[in-house]
């Protein structure tokens, strides 16, 4: 197992805010993720882990720094791990043009299968194997996980959640992006890494996943939108999904907010509501 480096630790709600340095063999370059430990980390008991999953152009420390998570977190006895959005250093391939919705920060949970990204690119294994083996061996983590995420991430933590549902208690995003198919983020990103073959691209859809598996799921989902998000209608993002879950009787919730765009300031405002969902499945409180 590759050793971790500690490279921040600040004081935080009575617990730790951390950031950790380490060599990926699944990506095959240096990464970075964040950690926040909650006063109850220091005691001898295993805590339940949050995955963040953060969106386009983000690092992990964006989550980390906007989203005032730790406070609730300190209270519930909540451990949230924040990784960076994708492969990062000397050698990792980026979009050609400079653009931000594909390559550095645009890893969109994927396993990358065409050149040049499949080398590097593959942030769906390092979340789902990689990270959680690191976490285990390093620190005092229970077995039990919950996944959440904005936008590029809620897409993520969603794909996810629903390919690995016996691994996850819950999961939630923000203004998520859910048909990737469908849309023109999702389109480039799916097309450059993973080729023309869009039946490829199936597995990385939450619509398409849902509406395959759902009949046989119980896993709670909670989505909330902004209805101010100047990419709610351009990138189709949240609603496909309800209407799938509508289709499928599937109790997913769904939460739309007046005059909230896209920006951490609407994460900010409805992390708590979050954090609760999962601790209520976590087992952490009795009440959503």
């Amino acid at each position: 197992m590759a050793a971790l480096e500690q490279v921040g630790a600040n004081r935080c709600f009575g617990g730790w805010q951390k950031r950790y340095h380490h060599p990926s063999s699944v990506l095959g370059c240096d990464m970075h993720f964040s950690v926040y430990f909650p006063p109850q980390a220091e005691g001898s008991s295993a805590l339940p882990v949050l995955y963040w999953l953060s969106g386009l152009t983000c690092t992990d420390e964006n989550f980390v720094i906007k989203a005032g998570a730790q406070r609730l977190a300190a209270e519930l006895g909540m451990i949230i791990v924040a990784p960076d959005t994708s492969p990062r250093g000397d050698g990792v391939p980026d979009a050609p043009d400079g653009a931000y919705d594909l390559g550095l920060g645009a890893g969109f949970y994927v396993n990358a299968t065409q050149a040049p990204w499949a080398q590097h690119y593959r942030m769906y294994d390092y979340i789902v194997n990689e990270l959680p083996t690191l976490l285990q061996a390093n620190f005092n983590v229970s077995s039990k996980a919950a996944i959440a995420g904005h936008s590029m991430g809620g897409h993520g933590a969603l794909v996810i959640a629903l390919s690995n549902a016996s691994r996850f208690s819950s999961v939630s995003a923000f203004a998520p992006i859910v048909n990737p198919m469908e849309c023109p983020w999702g389109q480039k990103a799916l097309g450059a890494y993973l080729g023309d073959d869009k039946t490829a691209w199936q597995d990385y859809d939450a619509c398409h996943l849902l509406r395959q598996q759902g009949a046989f799921l119980s896993l709670p989902i909670r989505v909330d939108q902004g209805m101010a998000d100047d990419f709610l209608d351009s990138q189709q993002l949240t609603r496909p999904l309800e209407a799938v879950s509508v289709e499928l009787d599937y109790p997913a919730e769904f939460h739309y907010h007046p005059d909230y765009d896209h920006s951490y300031f609407f994460i900010a405002s409805k992390i708590d509501d979050h954090l609760r969902f999962h601790a209520h499945h976590l087992g952490l409180t009795d009440a959503p």
